[in-house]
């Protein structure tokens, strides 16, 4: 068994890892811009030892639960007519177990060689560093959006968490925003996704 706390660090891990890089956006804490690819990958990391212990819980006899489930939105009474009940929560079970593994393993391996890459990349502005935290904090973003939209418990997290997902690869596509190149491809890919989320939007209603 693996409890509440575990399942909610796989999403909140790289999430936190995102706003301690974002941090070194800042003028001030600058000098820390290399530090915020380490922490990144201790994000995902954590994110991803916490995704194999919900997998080893998976394989019992308890395979499927809901863990944090909220009402977040009553309107009358959601056993009558008229009523709905609008909860939040995180869904466990062998499938979800899987993916957030394999999300969270190939996202740190990403992480891992992103450390060496993108030193290399000179910063369009403030110096070789400038540019580092920023990629490291949309990769952790996006990462923990990939998770959330895995461990989804209802249709409206799923589409909220993917909508999550869209914006960051569209940040992360088109992160050398200056190169026409990678500008028209997170264009493309903007366009793409938006055509996907309207079937999306179908499929709820």
């Amino acid at each position: 068994m693996i409890s509440e706390a575990a399942v909610w660090g796989i999403i909140a891990l790289p999430l936190a890892a995102g706003v301690l890089a974002a941090l070194a956006l800042l003028p001030a804490l600058r000098p820390l811009a290399r530090a915020s690819g380490y922490a990144a990958v201790l994000g995902v990391a954590g994110a991803f030892a916490l995704s194999l212990a919900a997998l080893d819980a998976t394989l019992g006899p308890d395979a499927a639960a809901g863990f944090g489930v909220r009402s977040w939105l009553t309107v009358g009474d959601p056993s009558s007519a008229g009523g709905f009940e609008v909860t939040v929560g995180l869904l466990l079970d062998p499938l979800s177990a899987v993916m957030v593994t394999v999300v969270s393993g190939v996202s740190m391996l990403v992480m891992i060689f992103s450390l060496g890459y993108m030193r290399k990349e000179p910063g369009e502005e403030g110096g070789a560093w400038a540019d580092y935290p920023r990629y490291f904090t949309y990769m952790s973003w996006f990462t923990a959006a990939m998770l959330g939209l895995v461990l989804a418990y209802n249709l409206i997290q799923l589409f909220v968490f993917w909508e999550l997902v869209g914006l960051f690869s569209y940040l992360l596509i088109g992160f050398w925003y200056h190169r026409p190149a990678a500008a028209a491809a997170a264009k493309k890919a903007f366009i793409v996704t938006r055509i996907g989320d309207f079937g999306f939007m179908l499929a709820l209603l």
